[in-house]
């Protein structure tokens, strides 16, 4: 089965969440839930401080944790496409998911007591669209398309960062052209 994933590439993200106001409209999330999400972290001190933005969201993993743990299957593997899908009809709101994502993706929504997460905008797909993210995102520095295709197109990619779990945990399809200070270890968090 081909999967699907996202590529993002660091230098052309300029931090304007315009991907995330996009991804929370789209799925008409309600305040506090989030699906697609960017970070900014910065590195060093000064005078040589470096800062960068990374958007993240479900990295529709090979061997996804919230799939293995869902006791009903609403968490589950799109045979057409490999993304990672929920089934907002199956879940009964356990929560297993939220826990067991090393990524934090899905996420509990207490107004209608069930889990959530980016779904790749399959519906979207499905009509000849682009992901809603994708779409947005003024400078293009997001990319959906077949994980080894985007693996092809994007050679030094990587799906390993510091800010990140280690990718051997689930082997997410997330591809990231990093900078040098995103491969530091001494990143922190900066709150916008």
């Amino acid at each position: 089965m081909a999967r699907k994933g996202f590529y993002f590439d660091m230098a052309l993200c300029m931090g304007c969440r315009t991907c995330q106001v996009a991804c929370k409209d789209r799925n008409g999330l309600e305040t506090g839930t989030i699906y697609r999400r960017v970070e900014t972290y910065e590195v060093g001190a000064y005078p040589t401080a470096t800062a960068y933005q990374l958007s993240r969201t479900c990295n529709h993993c090979e061997n996804p944790e919230c799939v293995r743990v869902c006791p009903v299957g609403a968490m589950h593997v799109d045979e057409e496409d490999g993304t990672v899908q929920h089934d907002d009809e199956t879940c009964i709101g356990c929560e297993s998911c939220v826990k067991a994502c090393p990524y934090g993706v899905p996420q509990y929504r207490p107004d209608f007591e069930i889990s959530g997460k980016c779904d790749a905008c399959l519906p979207l797909r499905q009509a000849g669209e682009e992901n809603a993210c994708v779409a947005a995102c003024p400078l293009r520095a997001i990319e959906f398309g077949d994980a080894d295709e985007l693996r092809a197109k994007h050679g030094d990619a990587v799906s390993e960062l510091p800010v990140l779990p280690s990718a051997g945990l689930t082997e997410p399809n997330l591809l990231v052209d990093a900078p040098a200070g995103a491969l530091r270890e001494d990143f922190r968090e900066v709150a916008l």
